[in-house]
């Protein structure tokens, strides 16, 4: 066999070499170059490779905030063969060919088609600042190739020409191509020749990606430091790829129903008699709604776990009187501990040394809505479990139903980069390290102390937890909104996106401000927005209170009417939801599809970002523009029935539709069963020993799922009783 003349670079260059030798351990095949870089191919099953680069030959401590803790690899039979050029190893999904020369990675299918080829591939430079490297790959964009993921930049659905930056960061009325936002998922999927694929880059110091924005042939991801650590996820179904990356960093257990109900919040309702005003209101219109928030004027001069008596004189009285009206209370956490040593969760956290704390030794501090502030090292397990045993009070002798985490990102005060100073110190659960690499996790693993302390005290049974920020794999722990927008129609169109984004990143649980925080909409947008919500997972209405009130009453009755016919839609499609959300836990399947998951065969499919799809049967088509009559969308593949009309209409082609007001174009897939409940004011109200089945006869075969755990209340129980039904008409 010829011998390969090596490539020695510079330390300034920062390539790889020619290979020197390759070694096939147990879980994985390890290359090495002759300037000893070594690159680790993991197979994790048939479709999935994970790639680990160490500069220096020397790999870190292989731990991971992301991928969920009972993910298990599966045995892979490989073949791997050794040629002039190249190493291949087979998988009997992928040939993963690499270059011998510079070790250069391609990936083909077993037809020989290449699905993802490395442009210059994996590559570095020194960090002069802080040490290390920066770590970077960069891919050749196929021709005609588009891209989507990335969490919820707030963008068009396809993000190639885009460059973006994962640095979790408090953007208080966002708009369009602002970046960064609150959240940070590093996974997109690319998407040529019929064929979709997944590159997930777990590294959570500050990254960035660039889909042809600075070189237009070339995809590139590149982080501050860490190593190169990316996983590959062939389809060539993207549907297939969203579900394989899903269940790689972990599903949510199911919530209680109650939680896929209507929502109400704003900031603030206080005090209790305003809560009182709010809620009768709702019973006595009949519009269904499961949970009222209770904002940061809850507390005791904002400092968390406290309530403030002159607003809220006898809390456990007043949910218990909630509760029997069918209310479940929710209520907002945020990190940051009022510095006061007159304050017992200051002084024990103090006293225990939780706090995070600068390389130098003092405490981070920094102002927040009480003041200056410490703030818990969440990634100290020690810590976490302290925080958990602080949701006592509130949930098991109080009685809140649930919590929602806000500032997480973590987000500071007047100081310009609106966070951490990076030399913070965290644990990292045994791996300690800077803010450079925590910051992106930081929200998460409060979510998850979170989580882990309501459920304890909710005797293991199931609530809600909402997060604003948060990195992969946070669907374990909670929902997700999407931060601080604005009452403007961009913003009723960003929300379409981010949430159809947010959901084929592994988040599906999530859901907009409906009607927007900042800024009061009109009757028509707020029409309009709560018509698109009702289909979102997380459906919660809230509102910044000095800019207006955005209750169902507050824009007149024709407004309210229609406002209830739409929530009253929600509550009737309850066991669909909750059924497309077991099919999310179970398999991974994301709940919203952009209608590019649903058929990517389609050209005219890859672009569109208004219409998507709620589960396996429902398109729906929000109108996002003031005062039109008619409007055009296209609808995929397959046959169609307009939910209002019961018209049927062919795939493939796109309508103009008569606009009404009162009206969202909602198209149920021929063949389809959906499951309806009765209309309840609250999950619960009715003991459900009936569903109506809606039957959308096609010639031909469609298969509906159809699951329940334990039906009658659906509150907040374990899950007995489990069934799931397929139906299949012909």
């Amino acid at each position: 066999m010829e011998v390969i003349t090596p490539i020695i670079y510079s330390d300034t260059e920062g390539y790889p070499s020619a290979m020197l030798s390759y070694d096939k351990q147990e879980d994985f095949v390890e290359i090495k170059d002759h300037n000893g870089v070594a690159l680790r191919v993991y197979p994790l099953d048939e479709y999935i490779l994970r790639f680990r680069y160490a500069v220096e030959g020397l790999f870190e401590d292989d731990f991971s905030y992301a991928i969920a803790p009972d993910y298990q690899a599966k045995k892979v039979d490989l073949d791997i063969i050794e040629e002039e050029k190249l190493l291949t190893i087979k998988t009997k999904a992928v040939v993963c060919k690499i270059a011998k020369r510079d070790l250069r990675v391609s990936i083909y299918d077993h037809q020989g088609r290449i699905i993802v080829d490395d442009d210059k591939g994996f590559h570095w430079e020194p960090n002069a600042e802080y040490g290390g490297y920066i770590v970077q790959n960069s891919k050749q964009i196929q021709f005609n190739e588009a891209f989507y993921g990335l969490g919820d930049k707030p963008t068009d659905l396809n993000i190639k020409g885009k460059r973006f930056q994962n640095w979790g960061t408090d953007e208080y009325g966002y708009h369009y191509n602002t970046d960064p936002l609150y959240k940070s998922i590093p996974m997109y999927y690319g998407l040529h020749s019929n064929i979709g694929y997944g590159i997930f880059f777990d590294n959570t110091f500050k990254a960035y990606f660039d889909f042809g924005h600075e070189r237009k042939n070339a995809a590139s991801f590149w982080a501050q430091g860490g190593e190169m650590n990316y996983y590959f996820i062939a389809g060539p179904e993207l549907m297939d790829v969203c579900r394989r990356y899903t269940l790689l960093t972990g599903t949510p257990e199911l919530p209680p129903m109650w939680a896929l109900g209507f929502q109400q919040c704003k900031w603030s309702y206080y005090p209790e008699t305003k809560v009182k005003e709010i809620t009768s209101t709702m019973r006595k219109l009949e519009i269904p709604c499961d949970a009222i928030y209770l904002d940061i004027d809850y507390m005791d001069g904002f400092r968390c776990f406290t309530w403030n008596k002159e607003y809220f004189p006898d809390p456990k009285k007043m949910v218990d009187e909630l509760k029997e009206d069918g209310w479940k209370t929710m209520v907002i956490i945020d990190p940051g501990i009022k510095k006061d040593l007159d304050y017992p969760i200051f002084k024990e956290g103090l006293e225990k040394g939780y706090f995070c704390r600068r390389m130098d030794g003092p405490y981070v501090e920094g102002k927040v809505w009480p003041g200056m502030c410490y703030f818990p090292d969440f990634t100290r397990p020690e810590v976490r479990e302290w925080w958990a045993g602080l949701y006592k009070e509130l949930i098991a002798e109080i009685g809140v139903a649930g919590v929602w985490n806000d500032m997480n990102e973590p987000a500071l005060f007047e100081v310009e980069s609106k966070t951490f100073p990076v030399d913070v110190l965290h644990d990292y659960d045994g791996h300690q390290t800077s803010h450079r690499k925590a910051h992106n996790i930081y929200g998460m693993q409060m979510a998850r102390a979170t989580a882990e302390g309501v459920k304890k005290f909710k005797d293991g049974k199931r609530s809600l937890i909402i997060t604003r920020s948060g990195y992969a794999g946070m669907q374990r722990y909670s929902s997700v909104w999407t931060g601080d927008n604005i009452a403007t129609w961009e913003h009723l169109w960003l929300a379409d996106t981010q949430a159809q984004r947010l959901a084929i990143s592994g988040v599906s649980f999530c859901g907009s401000d409906i009607g927007g925080f900042i800024g009061q909409p009109t009757p028509e947008l707020m029409i309009r927005w709560i018509q698109m919500g009702i289909f979102h997972p997380f459906c919660r209405v809230h509102s910044s209170g000095d800019h207006g009130d955005q209750e169902p009453w507050a824009f007149g009755d024709e407004c309210t009417a229609m406002y209830k016919k739409f929530v009253e839609i929600r509550y009737q499609l309850l066991p669909y939801l909750y059924t497309t959300f077991y099919q999310y836990h179970k398999e991974g399947s994301p709940m919203l599809r952009p209608i590019v998951f649903y058929d990517q065969t389609d050209r005219e499919n890859i672009d569109r970002d208004y219409e998507f799809l709620c589960g396996d049967h429902i398109l729906v088509c929000p109108v996002m523009k003031p005062e039109i009559s008619t409007k055009h969308f296209y609808l995929p593949k397959g046959e169609w029935v307009d939910y209002w009309s019961d018209v049927s209409y062919l795939g493939n082609m796109e309508y103009n539709f008569l606009i009404e007001i009162d009206k969202i174009p909602i198209f149920i897939k021929k063949g389809a069963i959906i499951p309806n409940y009765p209309i309840q004011q609250y999950v619960g109200e009715k003991t459900i020993d009936e569903v109506t089945l809606n039957v959308y006869h096609k010639v031909g075969t469609e298969y509906s799922e159809y699951y329940e755990d334990g039906l009658m209340k659906m509150e907040d129980t374990d899950l007995p009783n489990l069934t799931c039904l397929g139906t299949k008409i012909v």
